[in-house]
């Protein structure tokens, strides 16, 4: 190999490992460009880590030194992100004073029991659904009411509740260009054994990748009105469920994010469930804190459920 074509190669190395390591840690840099490209990359950011087997593994097959350097910056981004996700979780000894569950269970799911089964099996505390339809409630709300005596439902959410629950209405979430039958919003006071709470319940708008880009001007608008909703809660105790459409890295998120807590740990990706690649479905919390997060064993649905522990 020429001294020119090794240190081409060498030059393409670093600068690979530089953009992956760059986009990572400075994602919130990036412009907000029409298609929305850093809210794409957002939505995916842990997989730009892959870039540092990559860089390795040339580094090993070309016997490169320049490229297994260029693999520190996007490994040290990495980590800085999202090492605290491969440490120890909380102590197990202490149980959490709620466990909730999230599962969009998909419009089109063969078997609405036996998803409810299998979420009523986890014993969780709030169990909230999104993609109800009229046709599929009736057996979802048979399946869960022997150990969630307590439900609200409103167009195409619900929450069941082992804990009384008040107060249940509609939240108009629904953005600009959708007819009045689009309701994706609840809200219900839990009386839990450890006060009250309120618990959102929400489905934003689907994301749409085409030839102009990330279509997501609808999930925004909608994240926008739910993040006014939340500000405007009285209650301090706030548990969010919900098909959120995106990662908590995504700034169009920001306006809800911005007004809670965000899980400690654990990436719990859960679509689509065939092959997870990031966590669209959330727990979010204020005035409490998701200790732990997990993706549970799939069901009918295209998404995986979602199980948070809180503690208040």
């Amino acid at each position: 190999m020429g001294q020119g074509t090794f240190r081409s190669r060498a030059a393409v190395a670093v600068g690979a490992g530089a953009v992956a390591g760059g986009l990572s840690a400075f994602h919130r840099a990036l412009p907000d460009l029409p298609g929305r490209p850093a809210g794409l990359l957002e939505t995916f950011l842990p997989w730009l880590g892959l870039a540092v087997p990559v860089l390795l593994g040339w580094a090993l097959l070309r016997r490169s030194a320049p490229a297994a350097y260029a693999a520190v910056l996007p490994a040290a981004a990495w980590l800085w992100l999202f090492g605290g996700f491969l440490l120890p979780g909380p102590d197990p000894d202490r149980a959490p004073d709620l466990v909730a569950v999230q599962h969009n269970v998909s419009d089109e799911n063969p078997d609405p029991a036996g998803t409810a089964r299998a979420l009523a099996a986890t014993g969780a505390d709030l169990i909230a659904l999104e993609e109800l339809t009229p046709a599929a409630l009736p057996a979802y709300a048979a399946a869960l009411a022997p150990q969630y005596p307590y439900h609200a439902a409103g167009g195409t959410v619900g929450l069941w509740s082992k804990h009384p629950l008040a107060d249940a209405r509609p939240v108009d979430i629904r953005p600009a260009g959708l007819g009045e039958d689009w309701n994706r919003g609840l809200r219900a006071t839990a009386r839990t054994p450890r006060g009250e709470a309120a618990v959102y319940v929400a489905h934003l708008p689907s994301l749409r990748l085409g030839a102009h880009g990330f279509g997501s001007a609808r999930r925004d608008g909608s994240a926008v009105l739910l993040g006014t909703a939340l500000a405007a809660e009285p209650l301090d105790r706030v548990i969010l469920l919900g098909d959120l459409n995106s990662t908590v890295d995504d700034r169009g998120l920001a306006p809800v994010t911005a007004r809670m807590t965000r899980p400690a740990r654990d990436f719990a990706f859960s679509w689509p469930a065939a092959l997870p690649v990031a966590r669209i479905d959330q727990v979010l919390t204020r005035s409490a804190t998701v200790v732990r997060v997990r993706a549970l064993p799939a069901t009918g649905s295209d998404h995986l459920p979602v199980a948070a522990d809180i503690r208040f």
